[in-house]
């Protein structure tokens, strides 16, 4: 019998990008379901003249959106593809994705693909960046999201994996820079909370990727950023910055492999340090009251 896929895009004013995320797999996704949080702008309208079920539901973080597209909406596809309304796919991926889970054996239960990411219209190609590649695409029934409040990862309960190297997943969001750095704002505050519930000991490490520096992608970057956390605060953005754009030839990328840099790697990371720095100061750095803080306001949401 022939396998389906399902994918599932999470949604809140999404219509500059929603049209071409969806032209780009539905050749390739038998059934798109879209869980949109309440949009006031044409992004439902379109989905569903494109063929895709519409679902509304409320936010609370990333994670319990996806897991809820993933359990609460009906998807009796084989497989599962987990895309972004700012991104699409190309080169061939969608097809060879299509054709391998044709013949994929019993035991295999996750599929990587490579990730690229546009910046201001020009694709970064050094710095780490790419290639990347990330699980994407899983085995209904044998992974789901990882509760954390960023940087979530598809964690496998059980099987392999396999890696496609055609095509890419492409992040291109349109928007300006002033809503990128609006958007950074609030994911400096949801890093400050995933590292501090890393830090203390708080996230649910039984049930997230585990940090191996031989592993997969997603275990290598967790194992990073468990190294990172446990760095001084301010000095570890001056780090990043240096091995991304200088050692591993960000330079490359020209002006705005530079812009994205700068921000990417060094604003936005010193952004996150200052919330750290500001939180604990304002609980005269009791490490208890920060504990029962995050608990109360953090902890309990993405456990409920």
């Amino acid at each position: 019998m022939k396998k389906t896929i399902a994918a599932i895009i999470l949604t809140k004013n999404e219509e500059k990008h929603i049209v071409r995320c969806l032209e780009s797999i539905k050749d390739v996704c038998d059934d798109i379901v879209v869980v949109d949080c309440f949009s006031d702008d044409r992004t439902a309208e379109l989905a569903e003249s494109l063929g895709a079920r519409v679902v509304r539901h409320p936010w609370k973080n990333y994670a319990t959106q996806l897991n809820y597209g993933i359990y609460q909406c009906g998807i009796s596809a084989d497989w599962i593809w987990r895309i972004d309304a700012d991104e699409f796919i190309e080169g061939g991926l969608g097809q060879a994705v299509k054709n391998f889970i044709q013949t994929a054996s019993e035991e295999v239960n996750g599929v990587y693909v490579r990730k690229r990411i546009d910046f201001m219209g020009r694709p970064l190609l050094h710095g780490g960046w790419y290639p990347s590649y990330h699980l994407k695409v899983w085995r209904r029934g044998h992974g789901e999201c990882e509760n954390r409040w960023m940087d979530e990862h598809i964690k496998l309960f059980d099987g392999k994996t396999v890696t496609i190297n055609e095509g890419n997943q492409v992040d291109a969001n349109l928007n300006d820079l002033t809503w990128w750095t609006e958007k950074h704002n609030g994911y400096a505050t949801r890093e400050m909370v995933d590292m501090l519930l890393m830090e203390y000991g708080l996230d649910a490490a039984s049930q997230e990727v585990t940090p191996k520096f031989w592993g997969t992608e997603e275990q290598r970057k967790r194992w990073l950023k468990v190294k990172y956390i446990k760095a001084p605060l301010f000095f570890r953005p001056f780090v990043n910055f240096t091995i991304r754009y200088l050692f591993k030839g960000g330079f490359l990328d020209g002006r705005e492999g530079f812009i994205w840099h700068f921000l990417q790697g060094f604003w936005y990371r010193y952004l996150v340090d200052a919330k750290i720095y500001e939180l604990k100061k304002r609980f005269s750095w009791d490490d208890e009251k920060i504990k029962q803080y995050l608990t109360d306001n953090y902890l309990t949401i993405i456990c409920s």
